[in-house]
């Protein structure tokens, strides 16, 4: 099966996924839209696709079978959901929408057109988190407590001025940013949580949305989970724990700028200090690719992707709890939800 690709966002993830598939050789790059003409111009003619005019244009193209959105937060649902109309296939980049209620109307649209939906949530592909998961699943730290993550960056120059940090265009800071993907590896270890307690910060960016957020959840099941996302984490880190009753999981770094991956795994097989062992997975960033190819395994076999839309949507409900949280000063409680709501 070879998909006809079309790329919303011609920026550096849009860029990135373009390489990715087609390295794979299972898709290829047939058109490009972006509101820079010049940038959709040079990635449609590294892959000898075309430019089209407009959004429209591109997802209501008969060759075109995918749809890819890369774009900034204000313009993932609309065009996601255009594309969904369309009867496309659909890669949105996380977090899928701005607010809850535009996560829902991608995932509704998804449901009425029959079509796949995916959300970028490339980290549950990172090979040291997708292997702690296995673990975790397959019962080997035990029944799981708590999970705790730390994420962040520094921003660079001028990042205040750039979109991430304009509530309209982001729907959120840093907790949108990159503190979405830890919410969503918290469900994908734990399930659905049923309260949220946050509190955030305009530690040292002169934005209108949040440097620094801090969460704590609680599971269905009792599993506490701890998040402390940040842009004044002036050295890159990734840290991902999982505690369980028989054991842990640490995952640490995720290549580049992070540092080596690895993957700590901590067993307490007698009273006194674990026994660990250490896995570092070296080379290059493999998540991009087994994304893809889980995307389109999905579409073939017409099941859900890992970290599909309705995953999106759920993260985007944890952001909107932590949100209301922090302005309240109160813990919030979830409603239950379905696939079918």
């Amino acid at each position: 099966m070879t998909l006809g690709v079309g790329i919303v966002g011609a920026g550096r993830i849009g860029a990135r996924r373009a390489e990715v598939f087609t390295r794979a050789g299972d898709a290829r790059l047939v058109a490009v839209f972006d509101c820079d003409p010049q940038r959709a111009q040079e990635l449609a003619r590294r892959y000898g696709a075309r430019v089209c005019e407009d959004a429209a244009a591109l997802v209501g193209a008969p060759d075109i079978e995918a749809v890819i959105v890369a774009t900034s937060h204000q313009w993932l649902a609309p065009n996601a959901i255009a594309a969904l109309e369309q009867g496309k296939h659909v890669l949105c980049e996380k977090p899928l929408a701005r607010t809850s209620e535009e996560g829902k109307a991608v995932v509704t649209a998804a449901a009425r057109a029959g079509r796949t939906l995916k959300t970028g949530f490339n980290h549950r592909f990172h090979p040291a988190i997708a292997e702690a998961r296995r673990l975790a699943q397959s019962g080997r730290i035990g029944r799981l407590l708590l999970m705790r993550c730390r994420y962040g960056h520094g921003g660079r120059t001028g990042y205040e001025h750039e979109w991430r940090a304009d509530l309209a265009a982001s729907g959120g800071g840093e907790l949108m940013d990159q503190g979405i993907h830890a919410l969503d590896l918290f469900r994908w270890f734990a399930g659905e949580f049923s309260e949220v307690t946050a509190m955030l910060a305009r530690a040292f960016w002169p934005a209108d949305v949040e440097d620094n957020a801090f969460c704590l959840l609680r599971s269905k099941t009792g599993a506490v989970a701890s998040l402390h996302a940040s842009w004044t984490q002036w050295k890159n880190l990734f840290s991902f724990e999982v505690f369980g009753d028989r054991g842990y999981l640490q995952v640490e770094g995720l290549g580049g700028n992070y540092g080596p991956e690895r993957l700590i795994i901590g067993e307490r097989l007698a009273p006194g200090a674990p026994v660990e062992q250490e896995v570092e997975f070296s080379g290059e960033d493999t998540s991009w690719a087994a994304e893809w190819a889980d995307f389109v395994s999905a579409i073939r076999d017409h099941r859900p992707p890992e970290g599909s839309g309705w995953d999106g949507w759920q993260a985007l409900r944890l952001v909107a709890a932590a949100y209301d949280s922090a302005r309240t000063g109160a813990m919030v409680r979830l409603a239950e939800t379905s696939p079918g709501d």
